[in-house]
C-alpha cells in the first residue's frame, strides 16, 4: 500500500472518482445493466446477503412520508422506499450511480415518487432544496466522506424534532476488521485505519473509510445534534469470495459448521454494520 494523506485531507473528488468507476453493487447481477431482470437480481442479492436492511430501514413505515436518502447508489433502497409509498429525495455524489438509479425508477414506474440530485453530502444544502423530512436515511455512506461531521451538520437543516435519522457506518470492533488486520495487515495494528480503508470494499483502495465503535458512533451523532435511540450491529459476510463473484453462494467451512443461531448471535455482537437510529436533540 502506498502511504496517502489522512482521511481529512483527501479531496472529495478522489472519493467521487473511486465510486464513479465502480458503483456499489453494480455487479450484483450478470444481466444487462438497466433492465428489469438486472434490477430484480440486484435487489434479491442485496437483501439476501444483507438481510438486516429491510428491518433497519422499515420501508413500510414511511408510506406517505418524506424520505431523504443520502448516498442512494444505484437505487435499491430508494425504490424500496418508493414502492412502500414514500416520497423520496435521493442524493449521490456520482453521476454513474445516479444514471443507473434513475433508470431503475423509470423501469419500475416510480419517477413521480423520486427526485434525484447529484451533490456532495458535506455541502448538501448548496444543491438540494432545504425542506423538512420525516426520515433521513444513509446506509454505508458518510464513513466514506472526508468529513462525516459536516454531513451531520447539513442533515440538521432537513429535520424537525419529530424526524428520524437512520445511518449505517462501519463497526470498528467487528469480525471483518479482525480479518483485515491479520489476513491483509499481518497484525500491523498501527496501520489499521489505512488497512480498513484499503480492504473495506469489493474493490480495494477506497480513499476514505472511517470506522466507529458503538460508543464512538453515538458520540458522533450526539456532538452534532442527534440523540441515538437504537444501536444495532449486524452482518458478517460468510461466503467464499471466488464463488460469490460467480453468483454461487457457498459459505466458508467454519461458518457452515456453526449453528445458525450462533452465527446470528456473532453477527449481532461483531457485525460489520453499525446501524444507528436517532432523533434530533
Amino acid at each position: 500500500m502506498k502511504p496517502i494523506e489522512s482521511f481529512e485531507q483527501v479531496p472529495v473528488a478522489k472519493v467521487h472518482d473511486y465510486w464513479n468507476a465502480r458503483p456499489c453493487n453494480i455487479r450484483h447481477s450478470p444481466k444487462p445493466v438497466g433492465t428489469r431482470e438486472y434490477f430484480d437480481e440486484v435487489e434479491a442479492r442485496k437483501y439476501m446477503v444483507e438481510y438486516h436492511i429491510p428491518g433497519f430501514a422499515e420501508f413500510e413505515r414511511w408510506k406517505g412520508k418524506k424520505v431523504l436518502e443520502i448516498g442512494c447508489g444505484i437505487g435499491t433502497d430508494t425504490i424500496s422506499f418508493a414502492r412502500a409509498g414514500a416520497q423520496v429525495t435521493a442524493v449521490d455524489l456520482t453521476e454513474k450511480s445516479l444514471e443507473v438509479a434513475r433508470q431503475r425508477a423509470k423501469v419500475f414506474g416510480f419517477e413521480d415518487r423520486v427526485r434525484f440530485y447529484q451533490a456532495n453530502a458535506e455541502k448538501l444544502s448548496e444543491t438540494v432544496p432545504v425542506e423538512k423530512y420525516d426520515l433521513v436515511y444513509s446506509f454505508g455512506v458518510i464513513h466514506h466522506t472526508p468529513h462525516p461531521e459536516a454531513v451531520l451538520e447539513e442533515i440538521r437543516k432537513y429535520v424537525t424534532p419529530q424526524s428520524t435519522l437512520k445511518i449505517m457506518v462501519y463497526n470498528r470492533w467487528s469480525w471483518k476488521v479482525l480479518w483485515i488486520l491479520f489476513v491483509y495487515g499481518k497484525g500491523q495494528f498501527w496501520k489499521l485505519d489505512r488497512l480498513i480503508a484499503e480492504y473495506s470494499e469489493a474493490q480495494t483502495g477506497c480513499p476514505v473509510t472511517y470506522s466507529y465503535s458503538r460508543t464512538a458512533g453515538r458520540e458522533l451523532l450526539r456532538e452534532h445534534g442527534f440523540e441515538t435511540t437504537k444501536t444495532e450491529v449486524d452482518h458478517i459476510f460468510p461466503y467464499y469470495i471466488p464463488e460469490y463473484v460467480q453468483y454461487r453462494y457457498r459459505r466458508m467451512w467454519y461458518w457452515r459448521l456453526m449453528p445458525r443461531f450462533l452465527f446470528r448471535a456473532l453477527e449481532r455482537a461483531f457485525g460489520w454494520h453499525l446501524c444507528l437510529t436517532a432523533r434530533p436533540k
